[in-house]
This record gives structure tokens, sequence and C-alpha cells, in this order.
């Protein structure tokens, strides 16, 4: 049987989890928290499975959290949504974002991703016939070159997939990356995924540029949401997606197809959920208070801190303490200091190699500090 996928492997997050298990070390790998879902929130599930709201949703989502959703992003971004033809519920972001690719990508079509990239980008591309076109980015920054991507784009390329905040960069896009954007698919059929998972997981006073704020730029994007890492729940696998009507047209296709609908009282929760907006807003506060505990406390370390301002991960360049490369010094790390990461190589293609990790901090004070305790004294 010929494989779709003959270049995939096992997932490094189920790698590197699989072994922290073996080796009951402490799990900073994969970005999951170790701390409560709001109780009122799971009350308000619980109230709507009590309530009788457990059948199938309508297949773009409930009526009334996409219009939670509009009102939440009138409020952030100044932008008018219909919530009817510009709002889609979605089984988490990596549904959305399958969903997406398939809906626009054919065989032959180029698209453009910027690495270090969220591993599921590239394999929805290949699985429906297109070609991903890498552009690399280099720590400890990753700026783009705007003049490097003008140069990649063609006739073939078909899309454009960016992310901020990055994940694992920790970097965010800046307006006049959001210009440059807008301006290099101007007049094009170019379609751009705008993963935005992490708008409000972000640090030091920046403001999120979505790309909803960008009129031009929004006229040929579909832009991803997280519910799971907003809201720390990231076992419900709810997101959603927001895109003129034109575009929407095309997801739903798929989408009706691919899950058709999600959790039917999680969403009538949310839609509640959304309505007091402190459930939200305080979140760059609450995680930024975690990456200075954790940073802080590295300082005394021999691993160099490379700067994240958003996202709840940390990158750690330990060219101080090894020349191995990343994976194996990330498996060294697990087996023989018990604190699991995710080497940066794996979201490059290429396995480009930096001696950089990752590390995910939205963990409780006492685990970052057992964490801590260890990683001090490599």
């Amino acid at each position: 049987m010929k494989s779709k996928l003959p270049q995939t492997e096992t997932s490094i997050f189920a790698v590197m989890s699989g072994l922290a298990n073996q080796y009951q070390a402490i799990n900073l790998s994969q970005g999951f928290p170790d701390f409560k879902v709001s109780d009122a929130l799971i009350d308000l599930i619980y109230q709507q499975m009590q309530a009788g709201k457990n059948q199938y949703a309508p297949m773009p989502g409930v009526m009334e959290l996409r219009q939670s959703i509009a009102e939440k992003i009138q409020r952030l971004y100044h932008k008018t949504i219909d919530p009817d033809t510009e709002i889609t519920i979605t089984a988490g972001a990596t549904q959305a974002l399958f969903t997406a690719i398939t809906a626009f990508v054919s065989k032959g079509d180029e698209v453009i991703i910027f690495e270090p990239a969220y591993d599921s980008y590239a394999p929805a591309v290949v699985l429906n016939g297109g070609i991903p076109k890498y552009i690399q980015l280099t720590a400890p920054d990753f700026k783009i070159d705007w003049n490097q991507v003008k140069d990649n784009i063609n006739a073939n390329t078909k899309m454009i997939i960016i992310n901020t905040p990055n994940n694992p960069g920790g970097f965010v896009f800046e307006k006049s990356d959001m210009e440059n954007l807008e301006t290099l698919t101007r007049n094009t059929d170019m379609v751009v995924i705008s993963d935005e998972v992490y708008e409000h997981i972000i640090f030091d006073g920046l403001e999120h540029q979505s790309a909803l704020k960008f009129d031009d730029l929004f006229s040929r994007t579909i832009a991803v949401y997280s519910f799971g890492k907003t809201f720390h729940a990231t076992g419900w696998k709810m997101g959603y997606v927001v895109a003129p009507e034109s575009l929407m047209v095309e997801f739903r296709k798929v989408h009706q197809f691919n899950v058709f609908c999600v959790n039917t009282p999680i969403q009538y929760a949310l839609a509640s959920y959304l309505n007091d907006e402190n459930n939200y807003l305080s979140l760059p506060g609450f995680y930024q208070q975690k990456r200075d505990f954790f940073v802080e406390r590295l300082h005394k370390s021999r691993f160099k801190i490379i700067p994240t301002h958003g996202t709840y991960f940390q990158l750690l360049d330990y060219s101080a303490i090894s020349d191995q490369a990343e994976f194996e010094f990330a498996q060294w790390m697990t087996r023989e200091k018990g604190v699991a990461s995710i080497p940066v190589s794996s979201f490059y293609h290429n396995k480009k190699n930096q001696q950089i990790l990752r590390f995910a901090f939205p963990k409780e004070e006492e685990t970052l500090l057992k964490a801590v305790a260890i990683l001090t004294d490599i």
C-alpha cells in the first residue's frame, strides 16, 4: 500500500509526552495546562446538559455562540462580522486548519509556510496535492523578510499561512507585517490562513495584530481561533473560524462532511461565558505572570533565554551546555534529568538545528519550581 504521507512520522508531541510518561518526567513538552478549567464554565456546561441541549447542533454552530463571538470581535477589533454567514464553530483549531486547506488547495497549488511552523500545516497541504513552500525564520527574533516572500510568490501560489502569536517561536506580528502581507496579496486570488489561536496570550503591552483589523486582507482570509487555548480546556477540542461569506461558503462545504457539527452543550455554555469579557481580557496578565515566574528563576541556569512575547511557550538555547542536536538533547534531558521539552527542529521540515528547546509554562507554580530546580542544575 502506498502511503499518502510517506515522510510523516509520529508527532513529536506524542513522542516526547510518551517519554515523559515512561520516565516520570515533568512534562513541559505538550502545551496543555495542569490547572483547573473555570468552575463557572463547567457549571454552565452542566446546566446546558441538564436542560437537554445534547443533540446535534446546527452545522455552522449554535447561533447564540456565533453572536457572542461577533460581539467579542466588535469589542476587540472594531470589526463587524455577520454571525450567520462569517463564523463557523469547529472541533478545535486543527480541524479548522485542515478543513480550510482542503477547501482551497488543489493538486499543484503552492502554499507558503513560515517556519518554525505548527506541524499540521504541511501534511494537510500534501494530502490535498499541494506543494509546501517553506520560508525559514531564525532565532532569536524570527523576523520575516517580506522581499523574500515576494520572491517566492508565483502563478502557482494559492495560499499563505501565518501564525501570530507564533508557536513555537513566541514572536508576534507587528502592524507592518500585516500591512506587507496585505500589499503582497492585494488583487490576487490567494487565500490567507491566519492562525490566531493565541490571540489572548500576548505580553509586554503588545497588541495582537489580527487579520480582522485589515479590511482588504480580511477579504481573502480565514482566521482560526481556539477556545481550548483560551480557556485552558484543550481536551474539549473547540474552536471557530471567521471569514468573509465568499470563503466561508467553500469552508462549510468541506466542514459538513468533515465533522458536520461539534459539541452542543459546550457551545451554549461558551455563548454565556463570553458575555463576561474579563474571562478573556485577564489572560495576558495571567500568563505573563507565569512566563515571568518561570524565566526569572532561570537566570542562574546555563540556558540562554530567548524572549517570548506571546503563546505559553518559552524557548531556551542550550548551546552553552551541549553540542548535541536538539532531538537527542531533549531525549537525554527527559531520560536523565526528568524534564520533557520539544526540540524546535521539529517545527522545520529539514530539522534545522539551532540548539533550542521549547518549554510549555501553563503550569502550576509548584510544577514550574520543580522544573526550574532541575534546569538550573544542568
